[in-house]
């Protein structure tokens, strides 16, 4: 039995098709497990960017901490403790000026906490969230997982690069892309999607 979040970010809400899919992985994966499901709609209750209370409240013991200290890194603990507690991580992105939304990002800066999520080795950095199975869903209105517009994909590779970085690195990648060249488009995404969708919850079952 799986725990499963779902952490969806995209503005466009039911128009969105990042938490459209990442919402259809989490409910397949949840379907077969029959486990418990969080989900953590990042667009509707968008997380502060971090502050000079985060930043020094995460170093400072918890007995020293300022009010504003203990809030701000209460929002990050719990952030944090979701992502412990989940066996599987579903993600869901849709680019916003070649990048991904900026809450989204906001969300990352909060569990990408040293000594927590992560540390330094011999070797460089580790990460400590290890383990887990990753379902990551990036959307994007042009072609960019090859083409012209390839090397101005700064979501899907930042992305990665931050999930591994914590040490999530089992990670399967959803694309829907070329959604705004028009309905024949819009179409072969759907199912160019829908048919990898169907392929990963038969690996997950």
């Amino acid at each position: 039995m799986s725990h499963i979040l779902l952490v969806t970010s995209s503005p466009r809400a039911a128009d969105s098709f990042s938490t459209r899919f990442a919402t259809e992985i989490a409910e397949g994966i949840q379907a077969r497990s029959g486990g418990p499901l969080t989900v953590r709609d990042l667009a509707a209750n968008p997380p502060p960017h971090i502050t000079p209370a985060y930043i020094q409240g995460r170093i400072t013991s918890p007995e020293d901490r300022t009010p504003d200290q203990v809030e701000a890194v209460k929002i990050a603990q719990e952030f944090v403790d979701e992502l412990k507690a989940a066996d599987v991580v579903v993600l869901g992105s849709g680019m916003i000026n070649f990048g991904l939304p900026s809450q989204l990002k906001a969300w990352f800066d909060h569990v990408t906490w040293p000594r927590v999520t992560f540390g330094y080795g011999d070797t460089g950095p580790k990460g400590l969230l290890t383990g887990k199975k990753v379902y990551l869903v990036t959307a994007a209105g042009g072609v960019f997982s090859e083409g012209t517009w390839a090397p101005f994909d700064f979501q899907t590779n930042y992305l990665l690069h931050l999930l591994g970085f914590i040490g999530l690195t089992d990670v399967e990648v959803v694309r829907v892309e070329g959604t705004v060249l028009g309905p024949d488009a819009v179409a072969a995404a759907i199912a160019n999607a829908e048919t990898a969708i169907v392929a990963l919850l038969a690996k997950a079952a």
